[in-house]
């Protein structure tokens, strides 16, 4: 069994099978759900707030796909995978959400197009429709940086969903609580990859301290709400993103101190004119992805799967 309260025990139990992803199980969280939406809760809100955690999965695990067939060792590509599949399923979950709460978000393709609405929100909409922090589209760089960015997000991101289990909306608090299984499992993945990288070679170390110094300017922009995140954490349906930051902080440093590593300081990432990821700001790097993630389904936008 995984101790997941210790983020780095048993990295060298060769009996653990703990580094496979069992949490993308064909389970329907909203089986037996009553999914109406409280009479009090702003659908244009909720949907876009659905938007934004969705967002952030999609392109996550489109990331993480990219290490198909690229990944260090076999065992790490099937996590990988593994962990994207797990992100995939909760885009899907709640785009359909934000396109079930208020229709008009979702783009126009055709009268006769077959397309469910989550999909032609993960594949017609442009960059600055996203709602994603930018910290999800960065490029893969090395394994290094992409376990750092793991953890980032997976420590930030199970903070917001076991918080969000107790959601006044029922699909939030539904995809959450199956989400919590699923994160624990992405963060103890990337902890033990922490520690193995900062606790190893001379190369291995350089390359973690590399990643951590390119990626910790983008966390501050996890724990910026929005007035939507602001607003539904005042009605019970939302989290606001700063309640957590002690939380991911005691993490983090836990993890970095047992890598023999320091939490980075330093300049963060800003804002254009007090917008980022949230509010449709994005890297270039986006437009790339977003590029290549789209383009069968633009090149064939009536076509039936």
């Amino acid at each position: 069994m995984i101790d997941h309260d210790n983020a780095y025990g048993g990295l060298v139990d060769e009996d653990n099978h703990g580094q496979w992803a069992f949490g993308t199980s064909f389970d329907d969280p909203l089986a037996g759900v009553d999914t109406t939406v409280p009479d009090d809760v702003d659908l244009g809100a909720l949907a876009r707030y659905c938007l934004s955690l969705g967002d952030d999965a999609l392109i996550s695990s489109h990331r993480l796909s990219e290490w198909c067939a690229r990944a260090p060792e076999l065992e790490e590509e099937m996590a990988l995978a593994n962990i994207g599949l797990d992100l995939l399923g909760q885009a899907r979950l709640l785009l359909a959400r934000a396109a079930a709460a208020d229709s008009s978000v979702v783009p126009f393709i055709s009268d006769s197009s077959p397309v469910p609405a989550e999909d032609a929100l993960a594949f017609f909409r442009t960059d600055a429709q996203f709602r994603c922090v930018r910290l999800c589209e960065l490029d893969n760089a090395d394994f290094a940086e992409t376990i750092v960015r793991t953890l980032v997000l997976s420590t930030w991101r199970l903070a917001i969903f076991a918080k969000l289990r107790d959601s006044r909306d029922p699909v939030l608090s539904a995809v959450a609580a199956k989400g919590v299984k699923e994160l624990t499992y992405h963060r103890d993945y990337a902890a033990r990859w922490t520690v193995v990288l900062g606790c190893g070679t001379d190369e291995s170390r350089r390359r973690i301290r590399t990643a951590l110094e390119f990626v910790w300017p983008y966390t501050a922009e996890l724990f910026v709400p929005t007035e939507d995140e602001l607003a539904l954490a005042a009605s019970g349906v939302g989290i606001d993103p700063r309640t957590v930051r002690e939380e991911f902080d005691a993490v983090t440093s836990h993890v970095l101190h047992a890598a023999e590593l320091e939490t980075p300081g330093g300049p963060t990432v800003g804002t254009v004119g007090g917008r980022a990821g949230r509010l449709g700001l994005h890297t270039g790097a986006l437009s790339v992805l977003l590029a290549e993630m789209q383009s069968v389904a633009r090149a064939h936008p009536d076509g039936s799967w």
